[in-house]
């Protein structure tokens, strides 16, 4: 599996058979790919605190492959009223890489702040919004609410309160 975590608030400790040993606080995302096996843990980092994340597993399109891990930093203006690619096939726009055919964007928006994302109607995309408010092709989306959206040939994201959203674009 590909497996990325997203922390929300708090931070997230990390260790692995691969010597990897860190915390992961919000604005990081940390990919670790399964590969041919790993042991791994994951805890809260900061007993005292609430830590709320999303950890998302993506089936890879590769087998066989050893297991790898990677962790970048993507800083809140860079995510500031745009949809920021986090996570891609051949890392992108210095995103984390996965062994997927699958891209992932974390996108904060407040009031007047709008991004688009062009879609391939052929694909699917999936919405998750982890906190906040936002209108999603003109749909109404509080915190926890998802869309699945297929046949479309754009996202638009709008009215944004308090939001912080993950865009998936998957295949079909």
């Amino acid at each position: 599996m590909e497996i990325i975590s997203y922390v929300l608030s708090g931070e997230l400790a990390h260790k692995d058979n691969m010597g990897n040993g860190r915390a992961i606080p919000p604005g990081d995302v940390q990919r670790m790919s399964a590969g041919n096996g790993v042991m791994h843990s994951e805890f809260n980092h900061a007993p005292k605190d609430t830590t709320h994340f999303f950890q998302i597993w993506i089936q890879p399109n590769v087998t066989g492959i050893p297991a790898s891990y990677e962790q970048k930093t993507f800083e809140t203006p860079e995510k500031r009223g745009v949809l920021r690619l986090v996570a891609s096939p051949d890392g992108a726009q210095d995103s984390v890489t996965l062994h997927a055919d699958a891209r992932l964007y974390a996108g904060l928006f407040d009031g007047a702040e709008q991004a688009t994302l062009a879609l391939n109607p052929a694909r699917k995309a999936y919405v998750q919004l982890a906190r906040g408010e936002i209108e999603v092709n003109g749909q109404h989306l509080s915190t926890g609410d998802a869309a699945y959206i297929e046949g479309e040939t754009q996202l638009t994201l709008a009215q944004g309160i308090g939001a912080e959203v993950l865009v998936f674009d998957l295949t079909a």
